[in-house]
């Protein structure tokens, strides 16, 4: 299953398992995430197109960390002028990783953990040796 969802102003084709760099949300590492805003939703030959989103579909993903882009360099020159200018920008990006699709809006459940089974106690008479 894959959707198309926006975020940052781009728009991204993700799948379960993708990991994306996208731009900065407030979001501290580990976090779960849910993207709303999904433009396409599809598997196989079906897919969805929304007008403009899906309605009730959802895309989850799991914040990875902060990441820095690459730095960019803008120089200013004014001809004649002995003006000159240097200025450098490295943009604030997320890492996330894309943990589940859904066409309705419902999360997936989690694996469920399977609690162990209480020790049984010894019985009355029985003494440790």
């Amino acid at each position: 299953m894959f959707a198309v969802i926006k975020t940052g102003g781009k728009q991204y084709k993700v799948s379960e398992g993708d990991t994306l760099v996208i731009e900065k949300l407030s979001a501290a590492a580990g976090d779960t995430v849910t993207f709303d805003q999904v433009l396409m939703i599809g598997e196989g030959a079906g897919v969805t197109v929304g007008a403009p989103v899906v309605a009730g579909a959802a895309v989850t993903a799991e914040v990875k960390g902060e990441v820095r882009g690459p730095k960019l360099i803008t120089r200013k020159k004014r001809q004649r002028q002995t003006y000159r200018r240097t200025i450098g920008h490295r943009q604030d990006l997320m890492e996330v990783t894309i943990t589940g699709i859904s066409a309705d809006g419902a999360a997936k459940p989690k694996a469920a953990r399977k609690k162990a089974a209480p020790k049984a106690d010894a019985p009355e008479g029985a003494t440790e040796a």
